[in-house]
């Protein structure tokens, strides 16, 4: 039996890696966000900031990595595997930003359908800038409304996580799932 795959979605700053940490913290099979790492890369070899300096070799990165994640997730031996971003994220930042892509992410996003979605709404309380997230609150909350618009292209019915703390967030997550 294949795995369910689950994403946990949102702008940057929304709490998803926090959430991803509490589920694995619970015994959950979990796979991180991969941006940062291709960030931290892309600065040991000299560039500062890969997405906003060459966007497309940026995608071209994390959709090969997240194309990755997705093979593991379905093959993984768990029942259900929670991923921190799905392939449709690729394509909310590039529209946000205005980058044309090829068919080719499209595809990806029609070929490797995820089971549920979760998405987290921006949180000015929560939300804050680090070295790898330059995005401010307003740029979050433009980037969570391209992630709907984006999802909602492939025909996911999104599951809206509430403002609580992280354990009571999880816990919608896994009750949702019928998980506890």
């Amino acid at each position: 039996m294949k795995s369910k795959k689950i994403v946990i979605t949102g702008g940057p700053g929304t709490g998803k890696s926090s959430i991803i940490n509490a589920l694995k913290r619970s015994g959950f099979t979990c796979f991180d966000e991969i941006s940062r790492d291709i960030t931290l890369q892309a600065r040991k070899e000299g560039i500062e900031q890969l997405f906003l300096e060459d966007s497309l070799l940026f995608s071209e990165k994390l959709l090969e990595g997240r194309q990755q994640q997705y093979i593991d997730a379905h093959n993984h031996e768990d029942h259900v595997v929670f991923l921190d971003r799905g392939i449709p994220d690729i394509l909310a930042y590039m529209d946000y930003i205005g980058d044309t892509y090829p068919k080719v992410y499209e595809e990806a996003c029609r070929s490797h359908t995820y089971d549920r979605v979760f998405i987290l709404a921006p949180w000015q309380d929560i939300f804050v800038s680090d070295s790898e997230r330059y995005e401010t609150y307003e740029q979050a909350t433009l980037i969570h409304d391209k992630l709907i618009d984006t999802y909602l292209r492939f025909d996911y019915d999104l599951i809206d996580v509430p403002f609580d703390s992280i354990e009571k967030r999880t816990e919608f997550v896994l009750n949702t799932l019928n998980l506890i």
